[in-house]
């Protein structure tokens, strides 16, 4: 629960945040993304994410920050053995991105630093572990690199792979989104 109200207060600042920086004509767009996650000894699962770009005046031309939120959630059950276990990860970041030059499709790659507010819970009675659960907070790096495509006006379309560096959970993502250009 904790962590549900620590992410709703983060939300509210980076809304805040963004709606100063509109205000100001330095947000440029807003992603919305699907992302296919793959983990370590783990099958691939979806989660959603969220981010703006902000053109900040004091960064050299074709450089954007990205604040950015990502959220997942993947549940197994094994009925015949009475285990349920669910891994839940919800992440903010900030994102240096550049994109460079084209016409038509535009090419960017980016870095930046994130923290995870990620929990794991298991109930399985037959192995003697009744509702545990177990969460932590981890900061790592984060890179991505993609392509963006114009589709009409200002709606976008994106693909990137993006691989955040955590200890014992990294992830690897491949992600689809569009976006919609200020």
């Amino acid at each position: 629960m904790r962590t549900i109200a620590r992410m709703l207060f983060l939300l509210t600042g980076l809304t805040l945040g963004s709606g100063l920086a509109h205000a100001a004509g330095m947000l440029t767009s807003v992603e919305a993304m699907s992302s296919t996650i793959m983990q370590r000894h783990q099958s691939s699962f979806s989660g959603l994410g969220l981010r703006g770009r902000v053109k900040v005046p004091q960064l050299i031309e074709g450089f954007s920050a990205m604040p950015t939120l990502e959220y997942w959630r993947n549940q197994s059950t094994i009925q015949t053995f009475g285990i349920q276990s669910t891994r839940k990860d919800a992440s903010m970041a900030g994102v240096l991105r550049y994109d460079f030059r084209r016409q038509g499709w535009q090419p960017y790659v980016g870095v930046g630093l994130g923290i995870h507010f990620l929990s794991s819970e298991v109930n399985a009675p037959s192995l003697g572990l009744d509702h545990r659960s177990d969460s932590v907070i981890k900061g790592g790096l984060e890179g991505l690199g993609g392509v963006s495509f114009g589709l009409a006006g200002k709606l976008g379309n994106l693909i990137e792979l993006e691989y955040h560096q955590l200890s014992d959970q990294s992830q690897l993502k491949l992600n689809w989104g569009l976006s919609v250009a200020f």
